[in-house]
């Protein structure tokens, strides 16, 4: 195993008999304990205490271990889709229970070998499951937040890439930790895409820092309800708003859910404004 500068957050671990046994409880200590809800069966031998995650409990019971999206999201890292577990089983591994509906089966070799009764793979092969498994730009944004939040270091996106098929490595020069959110990421690569130029996180004197100013007039804001749901939190939006404008900026507020599932409409938005002004200037 290589040594890495990853933060790892602890993994979930399953309990063999045997380790219920050394802890003083007999067989039926242990059905007892079973069918009182205070201990989960995954599979013949293997338990895990209640309060495991829900993902990994599902993921012991397939005999592999939580990956993906599902690992990452367990470990506060954005990802975009939500629908499925992720799970990773021994590519040699045969006569898997079957597959219930709503999981998906990664089979690879490990860059990382886990804990042998870790109920999830180490992060840096959920990263690697989740960049072959999104689309370019999700990935990119899994990437960023991963980075944002400190639990991997620029060093270790190396080991990662040079683990991740040749396509993918243009991937790279795209990260930008200054992300503080996956929508964040997926509007800069709009602006990217549209020829724009875009300084992310500026604070503006009598404004306060906003998520982006495009073309040195634009205020572009990702807003989600998380941080913007109450009339406190949008009265203070307005007012901030207000004060761009007095300084001759035009803000524009974009909604995350609109960011991630109607990119149509929100790169609409963003070409509409960039092309009124430069029109305006062109008149």
């Amino acid at each position: 195993m290589t040594t890495s500068t990853i933060r790892d957050a602890s993994s979930p671990r399953f309990l063999r008999t045997s380790d219920l046994r050394a802890e003083g409880l007999s067989w039926r200590g242990v059905a007892a304990a079973v069918a009182a809800g205070a201990l989960i069966r995954l599979r013949q031998g293997a338990y895990c205490p209640v309060g495991t995650p829900e993902e990994c409990v599902a993921a012991g019971q397939l005999r592999g271990r939580l990956t993906c999206v599902s690992e990452l999201r367990r470990r506060g890292v954005f990802v975009r889709d939500r629908s499925m577990v992720h799970v990773h089983v021994s590519p040699t591994a045969a006569r898997l229970p079957a597959r219930p509906a709503g999981a998906r089966v990664h089979r690879r070799r490990l860059h990382r070998t886990p804990h042998p009764r870790a109920l999830s793979v180490e992060l840096l092969d959920a990263l690697h499951d989740a960049v072959t498994c999104q689309d370019p730009r999700a990935a990119i944004a899994t990437l960023d937040s991963a980075l944002h939040l400190g639990l991997v270091a620029v060093d270790d996106l190396d080991e990662l890439f040079a683990g991740l098929p040749r396509r993918y490595r243009r991937l790279r020069r795209l990260l930008d930790a200054r992300a503080e959110s996956g929508p964040e990421t997926l509007v800069r690569l709009m602006l990217r895409g549209l020829g724009c130029r875009y300084e992310p996180q500026v604070v503006i004197v009598g404004v306060g820092r906003v998520d982006f100013l495009v073309d040195g007039w634009l205020i572009v804001e990702c807003d989600s309800a998380q941080f913007h749901a109450g009339w406190a939190e949008q009265r203070n939006d307005r007012r901030r708003d207000a004060a761009a404008a007095a300084q001759g900026f035009l803000v524009l507020r974009l909604i995350a859910e609109d960011i991630m599932w109607r990119p149509e409409v929100v790169l609409a938005a963003l070409r509409g404004a960039v092309a009124g002004r430069r029109g305006a200037k062109a008149g």
